[in-house]
């Protein structure tokens, strides 16, 4: 029996090496149209996925967005609405972040002179 070899050391020597990666490079916005076209004609997707080399999750995916930025489907987020709540998540997290440096350099300026600010409140 031949064990398959990879540079030179065994499978179960491999074990040690950083695992693949599990994401995909995009697929080009053509493939994905055709893929889509193909597979709102009526082509089942299991086919298609064998076919293009996609995986069928990933075309149902397209397929379901596409319906969503088409109007056609109503039961998720479009593509620029998805893109705006990632950009406003994004904004919220660093305004968080910049709200707890000013406050630990307020309360540090504090310390340091001696003072401590009062809370007014305007009512």
């Amino acid at each position: 029996m031949e064990l398959t070899r990879s540079r030179g050391r065994c499978w179960g020597e491999m074990k040690k090496e950083a695992p693949m990666p599990r994401t995909h490079p995009p697929y080009a916005p053509e493939y994905r149209r055709r893929v889509i076209e193909l597979a709102r004609s009526g082509r089942p997707i299991a086919q298609l996925a064998r076919e293009f080399e996609a995986s069928a999750n990933a075309i149902r995916k397209w397929v379901k967005q596409t319906g969503l930025d088409e109007g056609l489907r109503s039961d998720g987020l479009t593509t620029a609405e998805r893109d705006e709540l990632n950009r406003l998540r994004r904004e919220n997290r660093v305004l968080r972040e910049e709200r707890e440096i000013l406050s630990k350099a307020a309360a540090w300026f504090a310390t340091e002179t001696g003072s401590v600010p009062s809370r007014r409140s305007n009512s």
